[in-house]
């Protein structure tokens, strides 16, 4: 443990580890310390000085986020000359950021915008005369997020948080001086760089330069079009997340509330992704147990993160024959939507507009695939982020605080326990695991599989399933991904089935769930708290396993006839194929 050293910030006295910044140290004794550039983990390059404080003893002001701490130092985070330069400084980063605060996606968590406000900084930078040195950068071409460097201060936050969590390093610093912006080299379309669409750097961005490209506008044109019909799915996740946009603390279940607020909407008909995790694991389920009897490709991998999915085409091609070949849950209830629900509502699917609720970035590039849909239709015509939600109903004026909770009704709304833990990493393979094991052995299994929770990158863990040892993986984060790939090349070990997610934590880490400021990054790992709200609807479930899903079993025996059916494999199951890369 590190050596105690006692230093005073702002006359409050402390005693902190040595290996302590100033910036830490401050957050330690109560005091709030501005920073922009500072992310704890990611960025910690001291570029903004924004974070200047005065140490007493020493000339200037220094960064905190860059000052290790020494015993008796003496620091004062609050004088006129620390205030003055903090100002200049934001003044500074103003002259360069295009203000267009009234169409923002981070409208109501612009840490940029907080500091200007609380640094009291005049609000000319709008005038275009000021504004007049720099290009405007956009790229929007790749349908699921947008680069705009009119909006970025350079602080470097999401390079460094492409790196850090993929381990693709698709941002950076282009061309330098006052022509300085971030994007993918040379400026190339994402789409062509080998982004996977993870949106760890849309978390990452403190202003809105970078952001999923916004999709409410054609979703309130359909909810007012009287012959459309629309139709809502909402993705496990949300419900653990959304509240945050509200004020709710973090970790708290607002399922009731979105349910209502999306009928204060206008959107009737609404369904649950739930239903369709329950019915993923039917299909992968039954793909998996074939696989082992018939010696077809091992091990399985999962294929219900989109994130993932790119990441395999574009990175690891030849692992694309271990894919499942099952849709994510989104997809499959999308295609349900357009036919199996369209013939009991008596309605034309291109007169039905899909909608999906999710957490995720790169579920909007998954439903614009070419082969995710049929007769000229869309299996999901429209995809919003939890942010995304949040903003329309905060749009709408909808009081989502005093909402009072409802229940979706209808078959496709009913889901297991099994499906709500889809959102967190493990909740995948522990929900194929429980199916799996107990249709292998014939007769009841265990419920429980904790070997494959938490948030280690990579956790492994071997089962005993009908005489077999069945050796099982659960990743996550795209720098994992290629550890794991590469660690499965030279380890000689066996593999049966690995559970494959594009985001650190999965799904309830989304790229597309409400952002964490970096003033509170550090103080919880949200993915813990929201995590627990899955877990916690699993528990409190009557039925947990999702072949006890009495509305999948009667979609079977009404629709698709059984797991891996002819029709099912024309309406839940796909192909994946090698993408290029620019930087290949």
């Amino acid at each position: 443990m590190d050596k105690l050293v006692n230093v005073t910030i702002d006359k409050i006295q402390i005693a902190v580890p040595e290996s302590y910044s100033v910036l830490k140290a401050a957050e330690a004794a109560g005091v709030v310390v501005p920073r922009l550039c500072f992310l704890e983990g990611i960025h910690e390059e001291g570029n903004c000085r924004v974070c200047v404080v005065k140490v007493e003893g020493q000339k200037g002001l220094k960064p905190a986020c860059r000052t290790t701490v020494t015993d008796g130092m003496s620091v004062k985070t609050n004088t006129k000359e620390v205030y003055d330069a903090v100002s200049s400084n934001l003044e500074l980063l103003a002259g360069n950021h295009k203000f267009e605060c009234w169409k923002c996606s981070r409208e109501t968590s612009c840490e940029f915008l907080d500091l200007l406000r609380r640094f009291s900084v005049d609000n000319y930078y709008s005038n275009e005369e000021v504004f007049k040195h720099k290009d405007r950068k956009l790229n929007e071409t790749s349908g699921a997020m947008v680069i705009d460097s009119s909006k970025c201060v350079l602080c470097g936050r999401c390079v460094s948080a492409c790196e850090k969590y993929t381990g693709l390093g698709i941002l950076n610093f282009n061309r330098r001086g006052s022509k300085t912006y971030v994007g993918p080299a040379l400026f190339t379309n994402l789409e062509d760089a080998g982004c996977i669409y993870c949106g760890k750097c849309i978390q990452s961005c403190p202003t809105g330069a970078i952001r999923e490209k916004d999709d409410i506008k054609p979703l309130e044109r359909a909810l007012r079009d009287p012959s459309k019909t629309v139709i809502a799915q909402v993705a496990p996740a949300v419900r653990a997340a959304l509240g945050e946009e509200f004020g709710y603390k973090p970790g708290t279940n607002v399922e009731g509330q979105l349910f209502a607020a999306l009928r204060a909407l206008g959107i009737r008909e609404v369904i649950d992704t739930n239903f369709s995790a329950d019915l993923t694991i039917m299909e992968e389920g039954t793909e998996f147990i074939h696989r082992v009897k018939n010696g077809g490709v091992l091990p399985l991998f999962t294929s219900c993160s989109p994130g993932w999915i790119n990441y395999l085409e574009q990175y690891y091609p030849e692992y694309i024959p271990n894919l499942s070949s099952c849709k994510s849950p989104q997809q499959m209830a999308g295609a349900l939507i357009k036919t199996y629900y369209a013939e009991k509502l008596n309605l034309d699917p291109k007169n039905i507009v899909s909608v999906s609720i999710m957490p995720c970035v790169a579920k909007k590039a998954e439903a614009k695939r070419p082969d995710m849909g049929r007769d000229g239709y869309r299996d999901v015509d429209i995809v919003l982020t939890t942010r995304e939600i949040a903003r329309l109903i905060r749009h709408r004026g909808i009081k989502f605080q005093e909402l009072d909770p409802i229940k979706p009704y209808g078959d496709l709304a009913k889901y297991t326990g099994a499906a709500s833990i889809f959102g967190a990493t493990g909740g995948v393979m522990e929900a194929a695991l429980r199916t799996v094991t107990e249709i292998v052995e014939g007769h009841s299994t265990p419920i429980e599989f904790t070997e494959v929770r938490g948030l280690e990158d990579i956790k492994e863990a071997t089962y005993k399933v009908g005489g077999k040892d069945i050796n099982v993986a659960v990743v996550h984060g795209g720098k994992a991904i290629g550890q794991f790939l590469e660690m499965m090349k030279t380890n000689g070990k066996q593999y049966h089935f690995v559970e494959f997610m594009g985001c650190t934590g999965g799904c309830i880490n989304g790229g597309g769930q409400p952002i964490i400021t970096a003033s509170n990054q550090g103080k919880f790992d949200i993915r813990e708290r929201r995590a627990k709200v899955l877990y916690a609807i699993d528990q409190g479930s009557t039925f947990r396993k999702s072949h006890e899903n009495e509305a999948v079993q009667k979609l079977y025996a009404e629709f698709l006839g059984e797991p891996n059916s002819h029709l099912a494999h024309e309406l839940l199951h796909t192909h994946y194929k090698k993408r290029e890369t620019y930087s290949k």
